[in-house]
């Protein structure tokens, strides 16, 4: 009787720690570093540069960058970047970390519909 209850006791702990371990990872999946924001950038380069993304992503530079912030997130990049895409030789710092910003929120499951500040 002993070591079933021993056997229980080790089973019930080991079940404690998968959940925990789980819960664990679910949060972490939840948190968009800047690693894995250049991560996603360089698949979406891949991508781009396969053709997947058609030929007008690869006519410059410049589109191919804006094709790649769409690649990475489309809902961020129309509310950021739609109405004024990036051009040629152009380096809009403000708007590159409302870019990561949003697409941090999205990572999290907010709503990136309604535009909030970065600061």
């Amino acid at each position: 009787m002993a070591i079933r209850h021993l056997y229980v006791r080790a089973y019930f702990q080991v079940a404690v720690l998968i959940l925990l371990e789980l819960a664990v990872s679910a949060d972490a999946t939840l948190v968009m570093t800047e690693k894995d924001l250049t991560m996603k950038k360089h698949a979406c380069y891949t991508d781009i540069d396969s053709g997947l993304w058609g030929r007008f992503c690869t006519s410059s530079s410049v589109e191919r960058e804006n094709c790649a912030l769409r690649c990475i997130s489309l809902a961020c990049y129309n509310l950021i970047y739609a109405d004024d895409p990036l051009e040629e030789g152009e380096v809009d710092s403000r708007r590159g970390r409302e870019f990561k910003y949003c697409v941090r929120r999205e990572a999290r499951g907010e709503d990136v519909s309604v535009p909030r500040s970065y600061e």
